[in-house]
């Protein structure tokens, strides 16, 4: 195995730890701030509390938080999605160049 193959597995090893860390990531912010922000709407949609404050506090929520949160997941997502393809890239990229390659030396020793 020559340097280059190792040092493309490795590459390949460190871009899959990123995007499961991504991915981890946007389960966090899904799990720790969505969906505790929408339950507490709920809730005070619900009745638990009512008044100018509950309908303040929902329309903050509503208008400000939420979508800063989904704004954070949609940053994650993309990005995942860039890394994905980026590595999808660089994957036919190296198998063009081996089949190039083989192709070459094929043809330059003429083997039949």
């Amino acid at each position: 195995m020559s340097v280059t193959e190792i040092l493309l597995r490795l590459a390949r090893a460190v871009l899959d730890s990123v995007l499961k860390g991504l991915t981890d990531q946007l389960n966090t912010v899904e799990q720790a701030a969505m969906n505790p922000l929408k339950a507490m709407i709920q809730q005070v949609v619900g009745g638990a509390w009512q008044g100018k404050g509950a309908d303040a506090f929902v329309e903050e929520v509503s208008s400000l938080l939420i979508p800063n949160v989904t704004t954070i997941q949609n940053h994650i997502s993309t990005t995942c999605t860039n890394l994905e393809y980026a590595r999808d890239v660089i994957e036919r990229a190296d198998e063009e160049v081996e089949r190039l390659v083989k192709s070459r030396l094929f043809d330059a020793f003429s083997f039949y």
